[in-house]
């Protein structure tokens, strides 16, 4: 089946509070959709750190490279997204993290 057809679960936070939150609190619309996109690669991966550079994210996404760079800044210091690099010009690995579910 192709990967588009396969439904990935969104927790119910993530629609009621994660969106609100992150599109009017902190008026970062491209905070929740570059969230989102993780979430689902992360989910058909069974929660493993995406790999994901980000010229790789803005094309994933359809959003500019710097929309990119400043919406994982804020997913950063949100606590929703850790990443991760081997060295200075590695790929890095970004692992969604889910604060809620504990």
């Amino acid at each position: 089946m192709p990967r588009f057809r396969r439904p990935v679960p969104i927790d119910a936070y993530v629609l009621d509070v994660l969106l609100r939150d992150l599109v009017g609190h902190d008026q970062q619309p491209s905070a929740f959709l570059v969230y989102l996109f993780l979430s689902g690669v992360a989910a058909r991966q069974r929660w493993r750190p995406v790999a994901r550079s980000l010229r790789e994210l803005a094309d994933d996404t359809g959003l500019s490279k710097s929309a990119v760079q400043t919406a994982l800044a804020t997913l950063q210091r949100r606590e929703l997204v850790a990443t991760k690099r081997d060295h200075a010009t590695a790929v890095p690995r970004h692992r969604v993290l889910r604060p809620w579910r504990r």
